[in-house]
């Protein structure tokens, strides 16, 4: 399965794009058009190319060495609730979705990894939208496969569901099947913090682990245009207070001596946030905290992207 290329689009902090680089895919190209996304990949992977550029501005004709790639793959900004859908399609998320189906003409991949909201293959409101990629894609040879992930079930210690649309064409399709869980047991919270909630002396990490048993809730990036960070609405910050966690803003570190004793809740910081996603723990992400938190809760966990890859890839090579 070694030697597959692929093209990543609205890759942001390269969750996806590790993810399936693990499975054995070969970026030929990566876009994003935020600066600081562009950065955090090339502080990771200086050999990747990155382009910076709108989605929306993108013309294959212009990088033909994309054409022909294996996979076209796509972490896309999260689509609107299922209660605001049926807007207009002037709602860039959406925008966004159908430029990236419209890119199977000219590039002509062998399969397509979109994925977003799991409301995109459940919801009646999102039916329009899936008929439209079914007509653009079927008629060029793919065949669609529709399914939601929970990355939770594939060792990233966060309930993180995910609508995942997976396109083939046709003489590959018939082999392609979903990924299937690769843990058995999920992993909380507590487990995965525990060793850096102790990394400074703090002598209480042992017992906030311990009572932090449960899977993470899911991490929100939240809107550029919206505040600092914090790690989700009402019921998110509810769920993390009951695990000890304050999730209205963010640590610059995590707990040392000073905090022994105390009754309060504490923070988590964004390398933490990038552990609850299982990014490992030597990538790094650039800008300040609240531009490095909003690229780690608005990424794909890369084992999600690695079991697709190894899907896509079993598929691929039969």
């Amino acid at each position: 399965m070694s030697g597959l290329r692929f093209v990543d689009v609205c890759a942001g902090a390269g969750g996806l794009a590790l993810g399936l680089e693990q499975a054995g895919f070969e970026p030929v190209l990566l876009l994003d058009r935020k600066a600081v996304a562009c950065e955090t990949l090339g502080l990771n992977r200086p050999h990747w190319k990155v382009l910076e550029m709108d989605l929306l501005d993108f013309v294959p004709d212009e990088h033909p060495y994309t054409y022909d790639v294996d996979l076209l793959s796509a972490g896309l900004p999260r689509l609107r609730s299922s209660a605001t859908a049926a807007r207009t399609d002037t709602d860039e998320e959406e925008r966004l979705l159908r430029a990236t189906v419209l890119l199977a003409p000219a590039i002509q991949p062998h399969a397509m990894i979109i994925e977003n909201v799991p409301a995109l293959v459940e919801a009646a409101a999102f039916a329009p939208l899936r008929t439209f990629v079914h007509e653009e894609l079927e008629h060029l040879g793919y065949r669609l496969h529709w399914f939601v992930l929970n990355a939770a079930d594939f060792g990233v210690p966060q309930v993180r569901k995910q609508g995942v649309l997976v396109a083939l064409k046709a003489r590959y399709a018939k082999r392609f099947r979903p990924p299937p869980p690769t843990v058995t047991t999920h992993t909380s919270a507590g487990e995965a913090l525990r060793q850096s909630m102790a990394a400074r002396g703090w002598r209480g990490a042992d017992a906030w682990a311990d009572g932090a048993g449960a899977v993470a809730p899911t991490l929100v990036g939240g809107s550029d245009n919206r505040g600092g960070a914090d790690l989700g609405p009402s019921g998110t910050k509810a769920a993390w207070a009951r695990m000890g966690v304050n999730g209205g803003a963010l640590a610059d570190t995590v707990p040392g001596p000073e905090d022994d004793g105390r009754s309060d809740l504490i923070k988590l910081t964004d390398a933490q946030t990038a552990l609850l996603q299982d990014f490992p723990a030597d990538w790094l992400f650039s800008g300040r905290k609240t531009a490095r938190y909003r690229q780690i809760g608005h990424a794909s966990p890369p084992p999600v992207g690695k079991a697709l890859g190894l899907a896509v890839a079993e598929a691929l090579s039969g």
